[in-house]
C-alpha cells in the first residue's frame, strides 16, 4: 500500500535526556535504554554518528520517543532548531509498508524528497543495529513529519521493555494545532496519501485505516488519528493548553488495557484535567506535551 497505514511514534524533544525520561517514568512509562542515533544527512551521503539520542516507550501499537542532544559536539539531528521554538513534542511519524512506492506517490505530488533516508541505532549500548526506511516532509513548519518503515522492528520492540505499569498498550492519537489548520492539514494529507476530513471539535481529522505489524511486531489493525485543531479549538480537547508557537504539535492520546484506571492511581500526587478522552497529564509534567490516559 503507497500511502501511510497507522500511527507509528511521536517524539518529544529536550535538551537533557535525564529530566524527560524521570517524567515519563513517573507517568508509569518503561523505557528502553539510552541509544545514540546514526544516519545519512542525505541519501546521497555516508552513515555518520548523531550528537542525538533517545530512550523510548514501547507499546503494543506504536511507541513514544524521548529524544535529546547526547554530544553536542556532533550533528545535533536538527532539534537545536526544533528546541528554539519549545522544548515538547517536534516528531511525527507514520508508519508505511512500502517505502518505494510512498516515494513515487510523494514524488507525484510535488513533494521535493530526495530518496528514502536511512536511519539506524544501537538498541542498547553494545546491542545489535535497528534500522529504519524514511520519507521525511521536506522542512515543515510543523517539525519533523515522515513515514517510517521498520527494517527490524523484533530488535526494538521488545517484551521487556513493554510492560508498562500504567497499562498502556497503543499509541492512538496525535494532536496538533495551528493558525492555519487546513495549511497544515493539506501537508499530512500529501504526505500520507490519505484524505482528511473536517474535526468536530474544530479543524481536520486525518484517519490511518491501520495494517497488521505495521506499527510493531505485536500490533493490531486498528484505525489511529491525527487531529490538527484551530486553535480556539485546542482547549475543548485539551484543557488549559494553549500553543508556545504555531504549529504546535500539543499532545497524545494513549490508551490503556484497564480504561486508564492503573493510570490514575499513578498520578496521585500531579495535578491531573479530565479531558474528553480521559485524564489529562499537564504538559509541564510529561516534557511539554499533554498526554492524555484512555
Amino acid at each position: 500500500m503507497s500511502t501511510a497505514v497507522a500511527l507509528d511514534h511521536v517524539g518529544i524533544a529536550a535538551r537533557d535526556l535525564g529530566p524527560i525520561c524521570a517524567a515519563y517514568e513517573r507517568l508509569g512509562f518503561a523505557l528502553s535504554p539510552i541509544a545514540q542515533q546514526s544516519g545519512r544527512r542525505r541519501p546521497d551521503l555516508p552513515v555518520e554518528k548523531f550528537g542525538s539520542g533517545n530512550r523510548c516507550a514501547f507499546l503494543r501499537h506504536g511507541y513514544i520517543e524521548l529524544i535529546a542532544i547526547l554530544d553536542p559536539a556532533l550533528y545535533d539531528n536538527t532539534l537545536n532548531a526544533f528546541l528554539a521554538r519549545y522544548p515538547g513534542m517536534h516528531i511525527l511519524a507514520l508508519a508505511m509498508e512500502d517505502a518505494e512506492g510512498n516515494l513515487a506517490r510523494m514524488r507525484a505530488a510535488g513533494i521535493d524528497i530526495p530518496g528514502i533516508a536511512w536511519l539506524e541505532r544501537p538498541v542498547e549500548a553494545g546491542g545489535p543495529i535497528a534500522k529504519f526506511a524514511r520519507l521525511p516532509f521536506p522542512d515543515p513548519p510543523e517539525g519533523r513529519v515522515q513515514l517510517i518503515r521498520h527494517l527490524t522492528p523484533e530488535l526494538v520492540w521488545q517484551e521487556k521493555w513493554m510492560d508498562h505499569a500504567n497499562k498502556a498498550v497503543a499509541l492512538e492519537e496525535a494532536i496538533l494545532c495551528a493558525k492555519a489548520p487546513a495549511e497544515t492539514a493539506a501537508r499530512l494529507s500529501r504526505t500520507s496519501g490519505l484524505p482528511v476530513e473536517p474535526d468536530p471539535a474544530g479543524g481536520f481529522l486525518l484517519r490511518l485505516p491501520g495494517a497488521a505489524r505495521a506499527a510493531g511486531p505485536f500490533a493490531p489493525v486498528m484505525e489511529t488519528r491525527v487531529r490538527i485543531l484551530t486553535e480556539e479549538a485546542l482547549p475543548a480537547v485539551l484543557p488549559g493548553v494553549s500553543p508556545p508557537a504555531s504549529p504546535f504539535m500539543a499532545g497524545i492520546v494513549v490508551r490503556t488495557e484497564d480504561g486508564g484506571a492503573a493510570a490514575r492511581q499513578l498520578l496521585q500526587g500531579i495535578p491531573v484535567i479530565e479531558a474528553p478522552q480521559g485524564v489529562m497529564v499537564p504538559p509541564a509534567y510529561a516534557a511539554g506535551a499533554a498526554g492524555v490516559f484512555a
